[in-house]
């Protein structure tokens, strides 16, 4: 993994680890499957798929979505992590089989942002029907087919081959200031299977969340997971050797008892605390996720992405920016006030061609978090006030504090750690190429 420090991840000799047992002779030295880095690497890119899974079993089996379906999210209502709460949320998971495409119809759209985005099983962006992408047809039906689809698709339907047989797709339209036009396009999102497809069920995983992530029984399913879907990374190939080379050691019980150790004791723990603060760019204690939607060989961000905020968007569509620190470094408490200020000289709008938005997530599961003024975010839409010399201040508070306006007020869940996520659509250059970052979340007070 280019993005993480492998030396970091490597669990300390004093404690049951895959090379205590290289060094007593218990196993065979040359087998790469017992390298500590190995271990690491093979992991961190099984779990990329994995926290996919887990996604699909919750979407159909804990939420009763079904294939082929489109399910338009309430307002201020959705079931995944740190979505966005400026936009309207539509989910739909596409199957299709060897003979049997699914039609997406898609309404037309002016004067607001909106997208389709279509990903793969691996958490990648395969495309997104919007007006940028598709200027000849950025609305009407479209066909989405199996890899090597040879039959047709209905008349006037734009073609979009899928990587395996299924994809997930989330569509987007701009609230504004007008929800119910909003809510109006978005329900004239529909899809249809041009049959019965015959498709896979979701592959069947043990539960585990967030706070404690799946072990060393992940690599009990390598060999179902690997087969599910094609990953396109540049990687896959030799990751996938790896993978199996774990999964067929593990067999020996000392082994597997090895590297679960060394995944619950160093490997989970480091891989956590990567994908909250290093998984990208960092300036004023913000991570920056300038490689997102599409990663090539970072498979590591890839990961972290489909933990921290799974389904993100290309680049082009949107720049991330997390935080779970204040300028100090110190973990964001509810308990605390804190206000984010933006100087008149770059003010949020000046870096994003569609919509900006500041979003409060909790944590460890990235979910929006109950308040008392049901108001989940701040964006190009709040009726936000300026300061007199024409910079803005936002607070973070379980209060509204009298130094910031109250419509400028994000409500923080006291007691409890957050998370903020700042999103940049249709981002100008200067926040493409890094350049731009927001300003570090100063403590007020308590």
């Amino acid at each position: 993994m280019r993005a993480i420090n492998h030396t970091r991840l490597l669990i300390a000799a004093s404690i049951l680890s895959v090379g205590a047992l290289l060094a007593t002779g218990c196993v065979r030295a040359q087998d790469p499957a017992l390298d500590e880095e190995t271990i690491t690497e093979a992991y961190v890119y099984l779990l990329g798929r994995a926290l996919i899974i887990r996604q699909e079993n919750l979407d159909v089996d804990s939420k009763g979505l079904e294939y082929n379906v489109v399910h338009h999210n309430p307002l201020a209502s959705v079931d995944f992590v740190n979505p966005n709460m400026s936009v309207t949320n539509s989910q739909l998971w596409i199957a299709v089989d060897d003979d049997t495409p699914v039609v997406l119809d898609i309404p037309q759209v002016e004067g607001r942002y909106y997208t389709a985005q279509i990903c793969d099983e691996w958490g990648e962006v395969i495309t997104n029907i919007n007006q940028r992408n598709f200027p000849l047809q950025p609305y009407g039906k479209f066909a989405f087919v199996a890899p090597g689809y040879t039959g047709e698709v209905p008349d006037g339907a734009v073609r979009i081959e899928l990587r395996s047989y299924k994809a997930k797709m989330l569509a987007r339209v701009e609230l504004q200031n007008s929800p119910d036009v909003a809510v109006g396009l978005r329900d004239q999102i529909r899809a249809s299977a041009l049959g019965k497809p015959d498709f896979p069920p979701a592959i069947d995983l043990p539960e585990f969340d967030n706070e404690s992530l799946i072990g060393v029984e992940l690599f009990d399913h390598a060999e179902q997971i690997l087969t599910s879907a094609i990953d396109v990374s540049p990687k896959a190939t030799q990751l996938q050797a790896k993978v199996r080379a774990v999964a067929q050691e593990i067999g020996n019980p000392q082994i597997r008892e090895a590297a679960d150790a060394l995944l619950r004791d160093k490997v989970i723990p480091e891989f956590l605390q990567f994908a909250v603060t290093e998984a990208g760019a960092s300036k004023n204690n913000w991570l920056g996720t300038l490689i997102v939607g599409n990663y090539g060989d970072d498979y590591a961000i890839r990961t972290a992405a489909n933990l921290v905020g799974i389904w993100a968007q290309s680049r082009h569509e949107v720049i991330y920016h997390v935080t779970t620190r204040d300028g100090g470094g110190e973990q964001l408490h509810g308990d605390n006030r804190y206000v984010l200020h933006f100087a008149a000289d770059a003010l949020p709008q000046d870096v994003a061609n569609v919509l900006w938005s500041l979003h409060l997530v909790s944590l460890p599961d990235f979910r929006p978090v109950p308040n008392s003024l049901d108001r989940f975010v701040l964006s190009t839409w709040s009726d936000v006030t300026k300061e007199p010399d024409g910079s803005l201040k936002l607070l973070i508070a379980p209060q509204p504090d009298e130094s910031v306006a109250e419509s400028n007020w994000l409500p923080s869940p006291a007691g409890q750690p957050f998370s903020l996520t700042f999103r940049a659509y249709v981002p100008k250059p200067v926040v493409q190429s890094g350049e731009w970052f927001p300003p570090p979340v100063e403590v007020i007070g308590q």
